[in-house]
Parts: C-alpha cells; sequence; structure tokens
C-alpha cells in the first residue's frame, strides 16, 4: 500500500503563485510514476499533469501548459506542482495520485484526500 498526503495549497490572488506537494509513504522501495488531477466544484475530476518514475518525462494539461510545472524528489518520495501566473479558474481541490503515467484517471491506484487552492480575482 502507498499513502499520499498533500501539502501546500491555500488562498492565493490571481497572477501569483503557489507550490502544492504530495508525500509518499508505505512502499516507497517501489518508484512509481506519478500525476495531479484537479476537482473544482460542480465539475469532474481532470487532469493536470503527470511525471515518469525518474522524472525524465512530463507532459500536462492544454490548460496549465507554461504555468505550471510537476517535479519529483525521489529520494524523499515528494512530487510537486509549482503554479505560476494563476487564475481564478485554477480554484480547485488538487489530488496526487501514483502508479501511472498519463491522464487517465482510472489507471492510477492511489490517491491522496487533496489539498484546496484557492484563487481571487
Amino acid at each position: 500500500q502507498v499513502q499520499l498526503v498533500e501539502s501546500g495549497g491555500g488562498l492565493v490572488q490571481a497572477g501569483g503563485s503557489l507550490k502544492v506537494s504530495c508525500a509518499a509513504s508505505g512502499r516507497t522501495s517501489t518508484t512509481f510514476p506519478m500525476g495531479w488531477f484537479r476537482q473544482a466544484p460542480g465539475k469532474e475530476r481532470e487532469f493536470v499533469a503527470t511525471i515518469s518514475s525518474s522524472g525524465a518525462l512530463s507532459y500536462y494539461a492544454e490548460s496549465v501548459k507554461g504555468r505550471f510545472t510537476i517535479s519529483r524528489d525521489n529520494a524523499k518520495n515528494t512530487v510537486f506542482l509549482q503554479m505560476n501566473s494563476l487564475k481564478p479558474e485554477d480554484t480547485a481541490v488538487y489530488y496526487c495520485a501514483a502508479g501511472a503515467y498519463g491522464s487517465v484517471m482510472k489507471n492510477y491506484a492511489y490517491w491522496g484526500q487533496g489539498t484546496q487552492v484557492t484563487v481571487s480575482s
């Protein structure tokens, strides 16, 4: 089993930056590819970014490309999402997930509880 705990969410003004983290514990002898997803009120959960096990590969949803950066520190079993030039439409609960590389939610085996990111206009 793998436990994922997100942190770093909060309230930020439009145009600002925020960095959220996801710490993995449990079966961390295996390095999983990971992803970030988000869910805004009244909307379905959507893909944000994904990163390979080594960190060499990543890709992003079109809506965040050029503004968000996913990275990882395997020595600390932590994945990050640096969010710049934030917009009110980025407001959502952000979830990290482990076990797959890509944008398909059902492929991910493990999920965190989420961290709220609110962008004020």
